[in-house]
């Protein structure tokens, strides 16, 4: 096909159907000089004038009204055509995905921007859930679980494991001069319901023994921990890395090295049959990226 010849019959049925060099510039956001080229140009190549060209009208010749009546058709398919495909790769595709709330909130909310930039047509619809493995097959596309093994029968993404560090405002350590794991046992302690025995837990890793039974707090979910030991409630022992934004603002200090490890790590998991989908597969690898610097 000839350079240009498609642009100019573009411009020809334009200004056949307006029947105005001004309106076609106009229709298509070029200059009306730019239309009387393109068409000098298009008649240049045919060797037969397209319009005839009065005082205050333009009207088609012969030669332009067959070019007219055979063109614009073929042109209203190309652009059908176009359309279609264009849509297609801009249609709006959804992954849906379920992970426990903390996770959502710390881990994946803060950094969901720079994902959602790099793939505007993609949607990511989030479900907050306690992330159970038998609960997966019915809740979503794809799932960040947290489970003492890797899950089977699934595509999985290891993410990284769960330590519980005591950690309070600080505050609340200054005043209560909390320099030692024996210090803890006046002071109140705050525990996710889910972890009922973990407090004990870290008091035997750190050689503690509890002389009398402390006062403890028990709340249903792990932004609650970290919220009470900043209102300065007790002393919590909250999760790493994901409490890693508290610690970083001052909100909440962490008091001794020694960590609790769960012996639990968080996985991003979809189905098996979803191997190919290239957007389950960036998101997955994508989450596994943002979670490297917390190992």
């Amino acid at each position: 096909m000839r350079p240009n010849l498609i642009r100019g019959l573009v411009v020809f049925c334009a200004a056949a159907r307006y029947l105005s060099f001004k309106m076609a510039a106009e229709d298509l956001f070029i200059t009306p000089s730019a239309v009387s080229h393109q068409i000098k140009g298009l008649e240049d190549l045919i060797g037969a004038p397209l319009f005839e060209r009065r005082t205050r009208a333009i009207v088609l010749t012969p030669v332009g009204a067959a070019l007219y009546s055979q063109t614009s058709p073929l042109l209203r398919s190309l652009d059908a055509v176009a359309s279609r495909f264009l849509s297609k790769s801009q249609r709006r595709r959804v992954v849906r995905i379920s992970l426990p709330q903390f996770f959502a909130s710390e881990m994946l909310i803060p950094r969901l921007e720079q994902f959602t930039k790099a793939h505007p047509t993609l949607d990511i619809h989030v479900d907050t859930t306690e992330g159970r493995e038998e609960d997966f097959p019915s809740q979503g596309d794809a799932a960040v679980m947290l489970l003492p093994h890797e899950p089977k029968g699934f595509c999985t993404y290891p993410l990284f494991g769960l330590k519980l560090v005591p950690a309070c405002s600080p505050a609340f350590a200054e005043e209560r001069r909390l320099t030692e794991p024996a210090a803890l046992r006046g002071c109140t302690l705050i525990i996710h319901k889910s972890r009922p025995d973990a407090w004990s837990e870290w008091f035997e890793a750190n050689n503690t023994q509890l002389t009398t039974q402390p006062r403890i707090i028990e709340l249903d979910s792990m932004f609650a921990v970290a919220r009470a030991a900043e209102r300065g409630l007790g002393v919590a022992l909250i999760p790493l890395p994901l409490a890693g934004a508290w610690l970083r603002s001052r909100a909440l200090m962490t008091l001794f090295e020694t960590a609790l490890d769960t012996g639990e790590r968080y996985y991003f998991a979809h189905r098996l049959k979803d191997a190919e989908d290239p957007d389950i597969v960036m998101l997955g690898q994508w989450t596994a990226e943002i979670c490297k610097p917390h190992e």
